[in-house]
């Protein structure tokens, strides 16, 4: 008897074992500022055609439908899902969060340029603003020592008032990175993503302006993560690891039952 069904029952064991570990990484970044959670995509693996339709019945009749058998399925890709997260205040001038469409853009440490939602920035010690690892924000903004107030307005006008001064000074322009396919993102940890041939190239400017978001200062944005719908897809994804971890016990039990009788 053929064993086959063992190996199809495998690949299904094997992508839903992977679609559990999507969930858990989804479960586990829930409190990551940010986070845009995975949906795993699946397909089927080749068939095997035995008869292909329209093949002679008869003389005079055709077979109406193929006789083709599966031999499984995998995931084929992950597709992040970037719908807009909830907003969490935080008061503290530096966080910032992008309303709508965009991305901050940061200098990763290999020279690349990284794009985030992550808006948890701080100061180094030259007052360069920069991330919580301390890459720096770009375009690169100076904030003066001594200011007393930092205020950053929603098309990204960073302006700070000196201690005995009566107006605040303008000393920098945030910009953001949108983009053409952004599912296309390349996810590279620490929150950051980089630009791939199917993302396209960054479009650049200013918030609030060609279809871009706008900045809102002292707050966060949080993951996109709903953890009753990633409990209720882990519990699918549990029974459907269960049946076909079935379908290979029944398998195993059918050709038990040959090798004792025959």
């Amino acid at each position: 008897m053929s064993t086959s069904s063992m190996h199809v029952a495998k690949t299904g064991l094997n992508a839903q074992q992977t679609r559990m570990q999507i969930i858990a990484n989804n479960l586990a970044n829930v409190s990551t500022t940010g986070f845009k959670r995975d949906r795993a995509n699946f397909e089927t693996l080749l068939y095997q055609v035995r008869r292909v339709a329209g093949d002679q019945t008869t003389a005079q009749t055709n077979l109406t439908s193929s006789f083709s058998v599966g031999t499984g399925a995998r995931i084929v890709n992950t597709q992040k899902n970037m719908s807009q997260g909830s907003m969490i205040t935080t008061d503290n001038s530096l966080d910032l969060a992008i309303e709508g469409t965009g991305f901050f853009q940061v200098l990763l440490p290999d020279g690349r340029i990284g794009y985030t939602r992550n808006g948890s920035f701080s100061t180094n010690a030259e007052g360069t603003l920069t991330t919580a690892s301390g890459y720096i924000v770009q375009p690169e903004v100076q904030i003066p020592a001594g200011a007393s107030q930092i205020n950053i307005s929603r098309d990204g006008i960073i302006s700070v008032l000196q201690q005995g001064a009566d107006n605040a000074e303008a000393v920098g322009q945030l910009t953001i990175a949108d983009f053409t396919n952004r599912i296309g993102l390349q996810p590279v940890g620490e929150s950051f993503y980089v630009r791939t041939d199917t993302s396209g190239d960054p479009i650049v400017g200013n918030p609030q302006e060609e279809g871009l978001g706008r900045l809102i200062q002292g707050s966060l944005e949080a993951a996109n993560v709903n953890v009753v719908q990633e409990l209720v897809e882990m519990i699918e994804t549990q029974r459907a690891y269960e049946v076909s971890s079935k379908s290979i016990t029944s398998v195993d039990e059918m050709l038990r039952f040959i090798s004792n009788n025959l």
